[in-house]
């Protein structure tokens, strides 16, 4: 029996070393809205007045490390930006925030910006392509792929929106 199509996944809960300097990058960089804070140990933030998509806290982490690289964890949070126009503005606010992009690649289905939040978080920023654009095998299945992204071309979309 499969899943009900309408499931999401909802929101991604952080552990975080450094609350303030979580939220100058989530809220100052990328604009995400905060919507609740209790004190230095949790914040929550959203997009739309939605209670939250992601939440920050302290509480086994402050002052912590990233984990070691060869460690189970999480691999990468992805932020899905409803247009290009938007995934665009997100690239313009790492661009001015000198935020290091680890890479950029047109998937078929999607494109993305790969980076890592101030406590080495993954993170995928991406926009869904149209669903008829997707590319499919002769048989109808996804033929998903990667391929370097134009980053300089989405950088001028931001200018154009």
């Amino acid at each position: 029996m499969k899943v009900d199509p309408q499931v999401r996944i909802g929101h991604v809960h952080l552990k975080v070393a450094d609350l303030q300097r979580s939220l100058s990058f989530y809220s100052g960089v990328l604009g995400f809205e905060l919507m609740q804070r209790m004190g230095n140990e949790a914040a929550f933030l959203s997009a739309g007045g939605y209670h939250h998509y992601i939440g920050l806290n302290t509480w086994e982490s402050r002052g912590g490390s990233p984990p070691p690289p060869g460690t189970t964890g999480l691999f990468h949070v992805g932020i899905l930006y409803p247009t290009r126009a938007a995934l665009a503005d997100a690239l313009r606010r790492l661009v001015q925030a000198r935020i290091v992009i680890d890479g950029a690649s047109d998937h078929g289905v999607s494109e993305a910006l790969y980076l890592r939040d101030p406590d080495g978080n993954g993170l995928e920023l991406y926009w869904d392509k149209p669903r008829e654009k997707w590319p499919r095998t002769p048989q109808g299945e996804l033929a998903m792929f990667t391929r370097p992204l134009d980053v300089e071309a989405l950088l001028r979309e931001a200018g154009n929106s």
